[in-house]
């Protein structure tokens, strides 16, 4: 079955307040637990913006090279994400829609090319 990545860069949100943010979290809980009802969520996870940064990484000479800043200059940083496997484009929007009308906040789609690996290092199908 296809996989999806569902994401919102941190500059799609507005800034939120602690309550509000909690607010979120409260709001979209009953589609993560629809989610994982259905079967259809990877994984999730938001919280993420310019200071969750931990390091860049890039490869020089064949070697791994780590900064701890400045980090790679981008316009935009991923905010959260969702990782879904369902059977096409229309369920994967099907759960976009109902993360971006909890959150209130856009999301976006993307299909993988095909399947990655699991923890126990397992290529492909389940």
């Amino acid at each position: 079955m296809p996989e999806y990545l569902i994401t919102f860069n941190d500059e799609w949100v507005p800034h939120h307040t602690e309550e509000q943010i909690r607010a979120k979290s409260e709001a979209v809980r009953p589609v993560i637990d629809e989610m994982l009802a259905e079967g259809v969520l990877i994984f999730s996870n938001g919280g993420l913006d310019r200071s969750t940064a931990v390091c860049s990484v890039e490869a020089v000479d064949g070697e791994a090279v780590f900064t701890d800043g400045p980090f790679v200059e981008t316009k935009e940083h991923l905010g959260g994400f969702a990782a879904v496997e369902v059977p096409d484009d229309a369920t994967a929007r099907y759960w976009a829609g109902r993360l971006a009308t909890a959150l209130e906040w856009p999301q976006e789609v993307h299909r993988f090319r095909g399947p990655g690996a699991d923890r126990a290092g397992r290529l492909g199908n389940k």
